[in-house]
């Protein structure tokens, strides 16, 4: 197995030279390159298949008890400083080398459906390529600095990605609103790199973590200066895993298409900030009130995102609020030392979160086809309903989905959110209380998303909507003289399940997301004796395994559980049967229910607080720029011209003149002296 932990380099290098080759083509040939769509597809696919298949050879290696390999190259030197390059294989590694390359690869076979009409269709093939090298290349990474380049990388693909579609004004301000919030985070990353590196002289991740944790014992490196080099670095993973409050930008992000918001929200983009806490696991774990920071950010950020989801109408932004919430649960783990609990969840997520989001691709995509192509319309799940009888394949690998991450054994996302709840109610019963809420919450919006969308009658066809969709400059798109001759006609609409590059990706998905989960079982916890903590040995797993206790197990499970299903039983009530008028509860509850509508106002105070104030200081310094600095320029100018005027006249060419000057001068200096 040698050779292949020595070329493991070629599994970011394949999918990267696979976007250069079409990107060249795109900027040399651009019209004969689009033309050539399924060759550039096909291209595009076999070069991150070739990775695929090298990263479950590592993972298979591995699991067979190889031991972590390292292999570095020296990149830059001056003097006492040297900074080295290359890659890391470990169990974290391999792990995360399958999520990003499964997951990435099933996203393609989908984009060949969903994207088939688009005149990008290559361009996007190529950004996403790149993007998935920019992910693997970040996951092998044997150094932080290393890692931070990737880290770039990922996110000005995010930027093309999430503003793929920049003609629309939307898509162009999600994008530029992504990519200037997660500079805040960066810009406290690279800080925090910078500060660790001055205290430890390392950027290895154990090494800074040794180092720091003896300067700080021996008091040669304060503690209160190590908790905020800790804080510093974790404004990069708050930013990129949209922990509050730099959340805002991932909502937005669902401009961009389908297939990208389900690779960005499952294993790449967001995954990679979870992944850096693991890597930097080694420094937090010494620095309590960094992982207590951590922890709270984290379930404060589960409960926000699981109580806006709750009355979103956007099928997407209501998956998006519910990943920001998972993610706060995979964070709060980190950060209350569960540490496989938290990256055993990253990758059940990454499974069942793919799958609702090329779900909902395939619902807006039939929507279009009524609606036009109008966000507005076309993902709004008022205008939908009864879809199941027409896309059983979609409805049934969404509701397998829902089962997964609403907890209900023994789909996937019990095994590993119940081991989260388990271990924070252990280190701290108040983070376990709310993020059991939270869980009963997350049941009830994603119960409310199926039942919305598949259950019921479909209400695309009502005479009301029917009205409200032919007001002007509402459709556009090939849909628009669909929906103008059902509107005359008064013809229903029949959805129907896609083609199959957009069905077998769910259905590839759906696998994971019931069998997957049974890696992590508290019985046996094959996981977390792969992917142990920093540090921790597999005696200690094993052991800690052997305290398993049955009863503690179904009361916390059991719990879970209980209130899950309360939550799809309300939904059920208000959404199916309509035994219970949703309407009238969100009027007697009407500011929590406009709370909750307007997403805590927070996009309203960054609006206030941050783009117009941002505005106005911008304003104020162009004033002092154009009054001051210019007016001491321009005066500058204006006085050596009136100076210059004024001595041309002094230049007459006769010596005579000259000579009476220097006397004049030099009498006027010894008449100072003399004075003096």
């Amino acid at each position: 197995m040698e050779p292949l932990y020595q070329y493991a380099w070629l599994i970011p290098v394949l999918p990267l030279a696979g976007a250069m080759l079409v990107g060249l083509g795109l900027i040399t040939f651009n019209q004969a390159t689009n033309k050539l769509r399924q060759a550039n597809a096909i291209l595009i696919l076999s070069t991150l298949g070739g990775s695929a298949v090298m990263s479950f050879a590592l993972l298979w290696s591995q699991l067979q008890g190889h031991a972590p390999y390292t292999r570095t190259i020296q990149w830059a030197s001056a003097g006492d400083f040297s900074l080295n390059m290359g890659y890391i294989i470990d169990p974290l590694t391999s792990v995360m080398l399958a999520i990003v390359t499964t997951v990435a690869f099933l996203v393609m076979i989908y984009t060949d459906g969903y994207m088939a009409h688009d005149d990008g269709y290559v361009r996007f093939y190529a950004y996403l390529s790149i993007f998935s090298a920019s992910m693997l290349g970040l996951v092998i990474s044997p150094n932080i600095v290393q890692i931070y380049i990737f880290w770039e990388l990922v996110g000005m693909c995010s930027y093309l990605l999430v503003g793929f579609w920049y003609d629309r004004k939307p898509a162009a301000d999600a994008c530029q609103k992504a990519f200037v919030t997660n500079r805040v985070g960066d810009f406290g990353l690279l800080l925090g790199i910078l500060g660790i590196y001055w205290a430890t002289g390392s950027f290895e991740f154990d090494v800074m973590g040794e180092r720091l944790h003896s300067l700080v014992e021996s008091g040669a490196l304060s503690a209160t200066l190590a908790t905020i080099f800790g804080v510093l670095i974790f404004l990069g993973p708050a930013a990129k895993s949209a922990q509050f409050p730099l959340h805002v930008w991932l909502p937005d992000a669902m401009e961009g298409p389908t297939p990208i918001s389900a690779l960005i929200h499952a294993a790449t983009m967001v995954a990679a900030g979870v992944f850096l806490i693991a890597r930097m696991y080694p420094v937090f774990e010494g620095l309590p009130a960094v992982m207590n920071l951590i922890a709270c950010t984290g379930c404060f950020t589960a409960f926000m995102g699981a109580s806006i989801a709750i009355t979103q109408n956007d099928i997407k932004k209501g998956l998006a609020y519910s990943t920001i919430s998972q993610l706060g649960y995979m964070v709060m783990a980190m950060g209350v030392g569960a540490y496989s609990a938290g990256l055993f969840h990253l990758m059940t997520h990454a499974y069942f979160k793919a799958m609702l989001f090329l779900c909902s691709g395939s619902v807006i995509h039939g929507m279009e086809d009524v609606v036009g192509h109008n966000p507005a319309l076309a993902q709004d799940m008022r205008v939908m309903g009864g879809l199941r009888k027409y896309m059983p394949i979609t409805a049934t690998c969404f509701l397998i989905g829902n089962l997964a991450i609403c907890g209900i054994p023994p789909f996937a996302g019990f095994w590993s959110k119940d081991e989260i709840l388990a271990q924070a109610f252990h280190a701290n019963p108040a983070l376990w209380a709310v993020s059991w809420v939270t869980a009963g919450m997350t049941a009830f919006y994603m119960f409310r998303m199926y039942f919305s969308t598949f259950e019921g009658e479909f209400r695309g066809n009502n005479n009301a909507i029917k009205q409200q969709l032919l007001q002007p400059g509402l459709v556009f798109g090939p849909g628009a003289m669909n929906v103008k001759e059902l509107a005359s006609t008064g013809e229903n609409h029949d959805a129907h399940d896609h083609p199959l590059t957009m069905a077998l990706p769910l259905v590839l998905l759906a696998v994971p997301s019931v069998f997957i989960g049974f890696l992590g079982t508290p019985f046996a916890n094959y996981f977390e004796q792969f992917v142990r903590a920093p540090g921790e040995s597999l005696e200690e797993v094993l052991a800690h395994a052997a305290e398993f206790d049955l009863t503690e197990f179904l009361i916390m499970g059991g719990s879970s559980v209980g209130i899950a299903l309360l939550g799809i039983t309300l939904a059920s009530l208000m959404y199916l049967s309509r035994k219970i008028d949703a309407g009238a509860i969100a009027q007697k509850i009407k500011p929590l229910y406009e709370f909750s509508l307007n997403k805590w106002y927070l996009d309203d105070i960054n609006e206030v607080l941050f783009v117009k104030g941002s505005r106005r200081l911008a304003r104020q310094v162009m004033e002092v720029d154009l009054r001051v600095v210019d007016g001491i320029v321009n005066l500058t100018g204006f006085l050596t011209l009136v100076t210059g005027e004024g001595l041309k006249y002094f230049e007459n060419g006769r010596a005579q003149f000259y000579a009476l000057i220097v006397f004049v001068a030099v009498l006027g200096f010894a008449i100072v002296s003399g004075v003096g």
